[in-house]
Parts: structure tokens; sequence; C-alpha cells
């Protein structure tokens, strides 16, 4: 009986202990360390803005247009600021993405990026895990960034005397196949962004919200300004809004699907106005993400190197459907993925060494997902992905990469897929002509 209490004790014991360490891991800052600026010059092709871990909204600034070291719309050697867009690739060798361009400016509104773009400086720029901010040099305007996973959420701080405005820009950079702007009232915007580039046909449907009405506003077609324009369709689109408030929030949510996608998006993800909140929880969901490998040392330099190529690993894959699980196909089709989550942005050349067996290591769950998106896209598309991108394949570098990615995973004990469509499919990849 005497055994049997110390036993007892001691399980009690070790589970305080391990709920003792438990509570300090999750109270350990892992985002101190993390430097989204960490190649974003020379040729790193990253980017410094907010984004959750796999999220499908990467809001960050964009200073260059063009260029192989344009690839993810920022280069540190810049000091100029077009506008803040919601999707951005990382460390990839093509362009894309730079989706629903937002600009605050003061002055006149222009529909010309060089004019309602901005100076900055380092020295007034802050990225950390989840957010980021800049203040812009030729208004005086203070530019605050966070993210759910869905939805961007912008703070713009006014100083100067008059009218604040903000710009709406679909025409920034990819060759646009169509777009729409429609003003619901006097705070609520939608529209589409189809593009093509690297993603040969991208759907971008988008919801913007601000927090406090317009007063004026319109469309520019073409670069030509419209007459109380309201509900616009063309290839070159973009808009102003004014507001008599020195702080403007906007929040905008994206969809591959539908305007009514965006919009159960933002009613989900983003429903209130605390964007200390939002920056806050965007943290929380990064300490926890990052804690999944926990790393101590006396030197910050080396911390500061592992935890930035950590998070640099978990910004991609993305989520790619909305919150009632829809998603748009390889087959340009609307799915339903019903067991599983949908990913894309499979960069499968670079990643199946090293990235993707680190996941099944520190995330099975996202790499059953993953699997389960490239079969997704083998019943839709034909093939399992090579480099795929937005729903679409680029057909980007040789060989079939996912192959040795499922292997791999199957060999480590993920193995609740399809396996028999799994074989036909690395059959299919490996005797594609």
């Amino acid at each position: 009986m005497h055994k049997t209490i110390n036993v007892k004790n001691k399980i009690k014991f070790i589970c305080l202990l391990l709920l003792l360490s438990g509570n300090i891991k999750a109270q350990k800052n892992y985002t101190q360390y993390v430097d989204p600026m960490i190649g974003t010059g020379g040729h790193g092709h990253t980017y410094p803005g907010a984004v959750l871990p796999h999220g499908m909204v990467q809001l960050s600034p964009d200073t260059r247009l063009e260029g192989w070291d344009g690839c993810s719309g920022y280069h540190y050697s810049d000091d100029f600021i077009y506008g803040f867009t919601h999707t951005h690739l990382s460390g990839t060798g093509c362009s894309d993405y730079g989706d629903i361009l937002l600009m605050p400016m003061n002055g006149t509104p222009s529909p010309d990026n060089k004019i309602y773009g901005s100076k900055f400086s380092h020295s007034n720029e802050k990225a950390t895990a989840g957010y980021y901010s800049v203040k812009l040099d030729d208004d005086n305007i203070l530019a605050e960034l966070t993210t759910t996973t869905r939805a961007g959420f912008h703070k713009y701080t006014f100083t100067s005397a008059g009218a604040a405005h903000i710009i709406l820009d679909l025409k920034h950079r990819d060759e646009v196949i169509e777009s729409s702007i429609k003003m619901i009232n006097d705070h609520t915007v939608v529209g589409l962004r189809r593009s093509k580039a690297w993603a040969n046909d991208q759907y971008v449907y988008f919801v913007i919200e601000f927090s406090v009405p317009f007063k004026t506003a319109d469309i520019w077609k073409d670069e030509k300004a419209l007459t109380d324009g309201r509900d616009e369709h063309g290839k070159n689109l973009k808009a102003y809004f004014s507001f008599d408030k020195k702080m403007v929030m906007v929040k905008v949510a994206l969809s591959g699907v539908s305007i009514e996608g965006a919009q159960r998006n933002l009613a989900k993800e983003l429903p209130g106005w605390d964007f200390e909140k939002v920056k806050t929880d965007a943290k929380n969901v990064w300490n926890a993400e990052l804690s999944k490998i926990d790393v101590n040392s006396n030197d910050n330099k080396q911390l500061r190197t592992f935890y930035t190529a950590l998070y640099h690993t978990m910004i991609v894959p993305n989520i790619n459907m909305d919150v009632d699980k829809q998603y748009r196909g390889r087959d340009n089709q609307i799915h339903v993925a019903k067991d599983f989550s949908n990913y894309s942005v499979f960069s499968l050349w670079d990643t199946y060494r090293g990235a993707h067996p680190l996941y099944t290591i520190i995330d099975q769950k996202r790499t059953l997902d993953y699997i389960k998106s490239f079969l997704a896209q083998y019943k839709e598309g034909g093939r399992l992905p090579v480099w795929e991108l937005s729903g679409c394949e680029t057909d980007c570098m040789i060989g079939y990469h996912s192959v040795p990615v499922i292997v791999d995973a199957y060999m480590k004990g993920i193995n609740q897929f399809d396996t028999k469509l799994a074989l036909e499919a690395m059959k299919k990849s490996a005797t594609w002509d």
C-alpha cells in the first residue's frame, strides 16, 4: 500500500513538472529572434510584411515592379514604396502575386504610382513575425500592417492637414485578364482581379471594409477619372477613397472562389476593429508555431539565424481555400476540400530535399494535407504538381519531385491517404513524356 502511494505521488510530481515546463515553453518569445528583413537584400527574394503560418494573405510593401530581384515585390536597396499588396512569393526565381494594392496619400488623388507612392527610410521601418510598419516620408503617414490567415488589416495614421486618401490599384504588376470594382456602400468595396504571370490564370476576389465611411470616392478606368464611378469592369481599374479622419483602418479579405467567399472569410476571421488584438494574436500564433523546435543558446545571432530560417519554412506552402473549404482547382472549377485543407505554392524541386522532410517531423498534419492536395490536383488536372502556383501548373524546372515527398511521408507512417490513387499518380508522373 505504501509503494502504491509513492508511485501515485511520483506520477503527480512528474505531471506537475511537465505542466510547468509546458507553461515555461508556452511563455517563451520565439518571435524576438525572427527578422523578416533577412533575405530581402542580395538575391534572397524574401518579403518583410505580415503573414501567419502558411497564410493565404501575405500583406507586404512593394518597392520593385520588375526584374529578377523584384520577385517578392520588395528589395532592401530600394527607398520607394508603391503600395501594400496582399499576396507575395518568398524565395522564388520568378515573379508573380502582388495583388490588390492599397496606398494612403495626401494631396490630390492620382492613379500614377509615382505620385501616390512614397519615399521611405529603413530607420522608420519595423518588421516582426505577423506585423510590419513604416513611415511614408512624402506625406508623413504611419502605415501598420497585420493579418489573419485570409485577411489583411491596415492601420493608417495621417498627420498632414487636408483630406486623407487611400488608393486602390488593380493594374499593379502583372498582366490583368479582367478586373472589377464595385462600391457596395460608403465603407465597403468588392471586386475581382484576374491576372496572368507565372500562374497563367489567377483569380483573386476581394472585399474591402473601411473603419470609417469615405466622404468621396471615384474610379479611374484606363487612367481616366469617371463621373461617379461605382461599378466598373475592365483591365485597368483604380480607385480612390477620401476621408476626413486622421486614422483609418482597412480590412481586406481574399478568395479564389467568389466575392461571397471573401465576405465569409472576413466575417469569420476579422469581424472587429481591434488592431492591437489581431497583432497580438498573430504573435501568439507564431510563437506556438516556432515552439515546435526549441533551441537554447547564449548567442542571439545564432538564434536569429535559426528562427528566421524556420520562419521562412513556415510561410509556405499557403492555405488555398475559403473558411467553408471551397477552393478553385487545377481544372478552374470550384471544389470542396472535404477531409483535408487545400494548399498551394508547391516549389517542389526546391523543397523536396529539406523542407518537406522537416515537415514530416514537425508538421505531420500539414504534410498529410499537402499530399491530399497533390492528389486533388492529380484528379482535377491529370498530373501531380511540378511547380504549382495558385491552382495553376507553371511547369517550372524538370523532374517529378512530388513523388519523393509522398514516399518519404509514407515511409515515416504518414499514410492516411488514398495509397492506390497515389501509386497511380506517381507512375503517371514517372512515365510522363
